[in-house]
């Protein structure tokens, strides 16, 4: 009897492409990976809205479902529109409360709002706009996986991204959280599997552990939030 093949959808970071996964490797004859890109945000469209959207291209039923950074926040919009099996985010949050002050004070403030997109888009140099330490290879990285640089999606998903309103945690939701992340530092993450010297991009330079044991974390319901 052939086993069962699990159908598993990647949802790439804020501005980023289905690139951020080159690394990523699952059994085939377990797994059949798909990656959901981006769309253009229609006029005041709301995150549940665009949500519901995107898990219209999740065909099949108890599918899984893993999210990067704002990437994790659309899977856990993405859920209530769909029958899944697990649901996995990386580096990122799982509400609110857990998105640091910088950025609580960017949207009581609507700093959000000034930021240079137009500028952004125009340049062939993103480097500059990296957050965290610039090393020669961290910038490379930006350079190479900030792909998406429609300005209509960039306000949208910025502002989404802000201005997260959720208060209560989906307690099913696996967690897997960088020591290192600068983006969404773990003080305040909550109840995730901590990846030691994993940063906001471990998804990149830490793909040996992910290749490791997201088919574990996948199949089995018993599996430990405190692994290393």
């Amino acid at each position: 009897m052939s086993q069962e093949i699990i159908p598993v959808y990647f949802v790439p970071g804020l501005a980023a492409g289905r690139e951020i996964f080159k690394h990523i490797e699952l059994p085939p004859d377990r797994f059949r990976v798909q990656i959901l890109e981006w769309k253009i945000p229609e006029v005041k469209e709301s995150i549940e809205d665009y949500a519901r959207r995107m898990a219209a291209d999740v065909k099949e039923d108890h599918a899984v479902l893993i999210g990067v950074s704002f990437g994790g926040v659309m899977v856990q919009e993405m859920k209530a529109f769909l029958n899944l099996r697990k649901l996995i985010i990386i580096s990122s949050v799982k509400s609110k409360y857990e998105l640091p002050t910088r950025l609580r004070i960017a949207r009581k403030t609507m700093a959000y709002k000034l930021v240079p997109t137009k500028l952004v888009l125009g340049s062939d140099d993103l480097t500059k706009f990296a957050i965290g330490p610039k090393t020669k290879r961290r910038l490379e990285i930006y350079q190479e996986y900030l792909s998406v640089r429609n300005e209509k999606y960039l306000d949208w998903a910025i502002e989404k991204m802000v201005c997260w309103d959720r208060t209560e945690v989906d307690e099913s939701v696996v967690h897997i959280h960088g020591d290192k992340d600068l983006i969404f530092p773990i003080d305040k993450i909550k109840n995730c599997i901590i990846i030691k010297g994993g940063t906001h991009i471990m998804i990149l330079n830490k793909f040996r552990w992910f290749n490791k044991h997201l088919p574990q974390l996948i199949l089995d319901e018993t599996y430990s939030v405190n692994a290393s």
